[in-house]
């Protein structure tokens, strides 16, 4: 019996350091994907000039002209402390579980979002990137491991670039991977090319610019089938607060099946922090 027992202990005792490894696999890797993306922050950014868009429709116009003061270094990469509630369950039961995280925005060459959430004696963590998604339970379990796939890859692809049009409205201006258009007096479309991706995000602003909600088609597999396909997505914004010369949303509700009865704001969220990480 005294020899079962070891053997047993044994065992536990190879899992669990193999599964500290493998967590510790996990951080090292979102460390090394947000130096790379910080990496990208441009070392001598030009200064925000309104000239910069003045050819673009007008309520496109009207968004940067708010969100971005002349003069303002055009910092591309943004790095968020946010707090809030993330839902696991559906409309009817949205089962939210308190978060908070951090989060590296570089459109269009990536992003990671590392999370911890917990309610009661639920407690679980881990990130999201465009090239994974992998969360453990209570840090010793993985209970989600996704990604490599062309359907990951375009689906984190359209989630990036619509926050990164309001998180980081400098990596959104016209240029060879960015163009924009009118829908309507008071809504935008912007879309972003890259690496064989495209992205287009409606952006609706307020008559001073101030950016209200963006909407657009992502590639989910968010349905009662489990199939990707495009399908309606995004989110409210409110709450601006400046930060290094450019006005960004703090409070931000965001879900699946946007614009519908069947609408559920799984990512509710306030940033408690922004800044723009300086290449070293």
């Amino acid at each position: 019996m005294r020899m079962i027992l070891v053997w047993l202990f044994s065992i536990l005792a190879i899992g669990g350091a193999g599964l500290f490894g493998w967590r510790q696999l996990d951080h090292q890797a979102d460390r090394s994907e947000m130096d790379r993306l910080m990496a990208t922050q441009p070392a001598e950014p030009p200064l925000f000039s309104a000239e910069m868009v003045s050819e673009l429709p007008e309520p496109a116009r009207r968004f940067f002209a708010f969100a971005i003061a002349e003069g303002t270094p055009l910092l591309t990469v943004t790095r968020l402390e946010m707090q809030g509630q993330f839902g696991m369950g559906d409309r009817a039961a949205p089962n939210y579980m308190s978060m908070r995280a951090t989060q590296v925005l570089a459109a269009p060459h990536g992003f990671v979002w590392k999370m911890s959430a917990g309610r009661g004696l639920m407690r679980m963590a881990g990130s999201d990137s465009g090239s994974w998604t992998r969360f453990w339970l209570w840090g010793l379990a993985p209970v989600a491991r996704f990604g490599g796939t062309s359907d990951h890859t375009r689906a984190a692809f359209g989630r990036y670039v619509a926050e990164a049009l309001f998180w980081s409205p400098a990596s959104m201006l016209p240029g060879t991977n960015v163009t924009w258009e009118a829908v309507s007096e008071n809504v935008a479309r912007m879309t972003m090319h890259h690496d064989g991706l495209d992205q287009s995000v409606d952006l609706t602003v307020a008559e001073d610019g101030q950016p209200l909600h963006v909407s657009f088609l992502r590639w989910s597999d968010a349905n009662p089938d489990k199939l990707h396909k495009l399908q309606p997505f995004g989110g409210y914004l409110s709450e601006f607060v400046d930060f290094n010369g450019f006005r960004l949303p703090t409070h931000v509700e965001a879900g699946n099946h946007f614009g519908t009865e069947d609408y559920f704001p799984f990512f509710v969220v306030n940033v408690t922090d922004i800044t723009f990480p300086r290449r070293q």
